[in-house]
């Protein structure tokens, strides 16, 4: 053997002495991070750094063996999306996954070839491999590819891949860990926070509060009408039990009262101001101890009782107003009775039959009441159920008025219906219900000698039925709380029977069809319409709306092409009620309580209609549909259980497309639900735009009867713009509905596809008939009307 000069020695030692520093560096970049996409980049970065690799990339599977997530390096945006889209890339994956060391190619088409799998032209022609893992357990694949200079892969570069393998593994599981334990905290935070009981934790050793969440700040805060902090608030407030002690933090600091704490269990406490400002809690309180038996911090819980007392004030008046109400009637039927038995001499028959009338006109009156109780208990809990059937509006509204004229009424009643009114999808009997409590309401108030008039269109896949009067109107202030039970409009009841419940159920019944009531007035004196609307019933031959308790026949399966709805809450109950009323009538849910998976799922299940939860760990769904794109293009319907004015306006001015409030019945979720996917619907008929035609549900076009051969993106991108005929799409906005979230942002990807379609169509650039570009922002698609 040649023995080596000392320059040759000394440049190999300091070759080597810098590839160990490298590595070092290297490592103590992986190591410094707990992000999984950092450590990821700076593996795959390091390692082509160290070998000279054109190409890196890394696989990552998850503990049920499904990938997870997919970094490449030195691929362009197209060329990754196509690495992302390759479906036998998994199989290729899997084949790395049975190597005990490494793998290195030469000719990477002729190995994949050799597995039966067509190889992707953009695939490097030398590759390095192995799989990673982590305790025994299979985590992911590492490869790098196309050396530089066209070089092959040697063994010192086998040695840099398996080391940062190995590195990659350990920090891939530490990583994950990381993100398990944050998520984990993250979602007991986000938990405490929205509690709707306040939760305080103090250190008992400063007295100092370590977490205080909304609720227990709402509490505090409202103490003080001036601007104080909460740690301000809490050195002056004092603390009077039920027994009358009182603890004055002014006189005990909080850390003395902390702790010596005990553990206080439900017990009712006043927090006063020494302005005279107080608020009665419910308290309980649970010291945390170290080992040695030492107080560390006290875990606070604390519930305002006001809406308790509210609460408490609302029953005891509902309970003397229906006292009232039932004690009237029975009071008429009472005396009826008797004056008929006592009578002496008896009654001639005409006056027997004018008291039997009375008795029969009060015990009709009791048993409307006591209906109306019912109804409204059944609202309440969420359990009132319809029957859905088609349904002529003309009928219902005939027999509406036939009721009230036959009971008495004295006022004329004007009909206007459209001749071409479409059918609803109503329970009949709870609609004439709806019409008659809002005719009686529309009598009560206003003058008999002017007309109540009942009208009706067609918006959009609803039918909008107004009932209006000329009478007292309603001041704008009472509007938003006229449809509360026991809501009274000055000194009067705002109901039919004086019982405040009437407007409620209306509102109860017309909500469980899937539909919505409003009110609106001039103001005093210039009368009231209430406008309720009712789903179109479905056309012939497609599934009806489904109901619950004996309503038609649910949705048949529908196999591969069933909606899929896609529902985010955190409460594990409501997704258990959700699930199983989506699931009764054929449509496939996909559950998750975690709003990070959101948008995952809606890439990979690519769900019809989001079903969203306003209140979740960490964020809240308004937050959350601004923040991910993919939400951009799908229908929401807001979960909620604040029933606030405020509250809906600002889910609906976020695009959402309904919302619905907690608790709610399984026969009102469904027909929501239907009632958008109606609305957002791709067309069943076929598009004609000129000598095109485009056929959705066969997938197929045509140019002049001629059978266009497009890929499937290119017929989903034709699509998407011809359901948006005469709409400006944003490149954006095309990426999102036609690629998918891994394209965001790549404008060039849109125009190339762009092109070949018109090519295909034959639509020339410089005078377009079909697709015409909107300079810098996006295309559009000529309207049938248009031409």
């Amino acid at each position: 053997m040649e023995s080596k000069s000392p320059n040759q020695l000394m440049q190999e030692i300091q070759e080597l002495r810098d590839r160990i520093s490298k590595l070092s560096a290297a490592s103590l970049r992986i190591s410094a991070s707990l992000d999984l996409d950092t450590v990821l980049t700076e593996v795959v970065e390091s390692a082509r750094e160290l070998t000279g690799a054109v190409y890196g990339g890394i696989s990552t599977i998850g503990e049920s063996g499904q990938p997870e997530d997919f970094v490449s390096f030195g691929f362009a945006p197209e060329e990754h999306r196509q690495l992302m889209d390759w479906t036998d890339g998994r199989g290729i994956c899997e084949q790395f996954q049975e190597l005990d060391g490494s793998l290195r190619l030469t000719d990477v088409h002729s190995y994949i070839r050799s597995l039966g799998i067509c190889p992707l032209p953009i695939l490097p022609k030398t590759v390095q491999a192995t799989a990673l893992r982590h305790q025994g357990a299979h985590v992911g694949t590492f490869f790098l590819g196309g050396k530089s200079g066209g070089l092959e892969f040697t063994d010192e570069d086998e040695e840099v891949l398996l080391l940062f393998a190995a590195q990659a593994a350990t920090a891939i599981a530490n990583a994950r860990t990381y993100r398990d334990e944050h998520r984990a905290r993250a979602d007991l935070e986000g938990l405490v926070d929205t509690s709707p009981v306040g939760v305080a934790v103090f250190n008992a050793r400063t007295g100092q509060p370590v977490l205080i969440n909304r609720e227990a700040k709402r509490i505090v805060e409202g103490l003080s009408p001036a601007e104080h902090s909460v740690e301000q608030l809490l050195e002056i407030v004092k603390c009077r039990r039920a027994d009358g002690r009182e603890i004055s933090l002014e006189e005990f600091p909080l850390a003395q009262v902390l702790s010596s704490a005990t553990t206080v269990r439900a017990e009712e406490i006043v927090l006063e101001m020494p302005g005279g400002r107080s608020v009665t809690t419910l308290i309980n309180a649970t010291p945390i101890r170290s080992e040695d038996g030492v107080i560390e911090s006290v875990v606070v819980t604390l519930q305002d009782m006001a809406p308790l007392e509210e609460l408490e004030r609302s029953r005891a008046e509902f309970l003397s107003l229906v006292s009232h109400e039932l004690r009237a009637p029975l009071t008429s039927i009472k005396g009826s009775a008797t004056t008929v038995l006592d009578a002496s001499p008896a009654p001639d028959l005409a006056e027997m039959v004018q008291f039997y009338r009375i008795i029969e006109e009060q015990a009709d009156h009791m048993r409307g009441l006591i209906s109306d109780l019912l109804d409204a208990g059944r609202i309440e809990a969420g359990t009132l159920s319809v029957i859905l059937e088609p349904a002529e509006v003309a009928d219902l509204v005939d027999q509406a008025r036939n009721t009230f004229l036959s009971g008495g009424g004295r006022h004329t009643i004007l009909i206007d219906l459209p001749q071409d009114l479409p059918p609803v999808q109503a329970d009949r009997h709870r609609i004439v219900q709806v019409l008659n409590n809002l005719i009686a309401n529309a009598s009560r108030y206003s003058p008999e000698t002017s007309p109540i008039r009942i009208s009706a269109v067609q918006d959009g896949v609803y039918v909008a039925v107004a009932v209006s009067d000329e009478g007292r109107g309603i001041p704008r202030e009472q509007l938003p709380h006229l449809f509360r039970k026991y809501a009274r409009l000055g000194d009067k009841v705002a109901g039919i029977r004086g019982s405040g419940l009437g407007l409620a159920i209306c509102k109860g019944l017309v909500e469980a069809h899937g539909g919505r009531i409003s009110a609106e007035s001039g103001g005093a004196g210039l009368g009231t319409r209430f406008t309720f609307t009712i789903p179109l019933a479905e056309q012939a031959g497609r599934p009806a709306a489904a109901g619950f308790a004996g309503s038609p026949s649910p949705l048949p399966r529908q196999g591969p092409e069933e909606k899929r709805i896609l529902v985010v809450d955190d409460d594990p109950m409501t997704l258990r009620y959700v699930r199983d009323a989506l699931s009764a009538v054929g449509y496939s849910p996909l559950m998750t309580g975690d709003p990070r998976q959101v948008s995952r799922l809606i890439e990979t299940k690519k769900p019809q209609l989001v079903l969203l939860d306003l209140v979740l760990p960490g964020t809240d769904g308004i937050e959350l549909v601004k923040e991910l794109p993919a939400m951009a293009d799908l229908p929401v319907i807001f979960i909620s259980g604040y029933g606030r004015d405020e509250t809906i306006a600002k889910a609906l001015q976020m695009g959402a497309a309904d919302y619905i409030v907690k608790p709610f019945s399984p026969t009102e979720l469904v027909a929501r639900v239907q009632a958008v996917l109606r609305r957002f619907a791709a067309p069943s008929e076929p598009f004609r735009l000129g000598d095109l035609a485009i056929d959705y549900e066969g997938r197929r076009v045509t140019v002049t009867g001629r059978p266009l051969e497009l890929t499937a993106t290119e017929f989903d991108l034709l699509s998407t713009l011809s359901v948006n005929a005469g709409r400006v799409l944003s490149y954006d906005s095309l990426l999102r509905k036609v690629w998918g979230r891994h394209a965001f942002g790549d404008p060039q990807l849109v125009r190339t596809y762009v092109k070949r379609l018109r090519r295909k169509l034959g639509d020339d650039p410089s005078n377009c008939s079909y697709i015409f570009t909107v300079r810098r922002v996006g295309y559009r698609m000529a309207r049938p009307s248009d031409l």
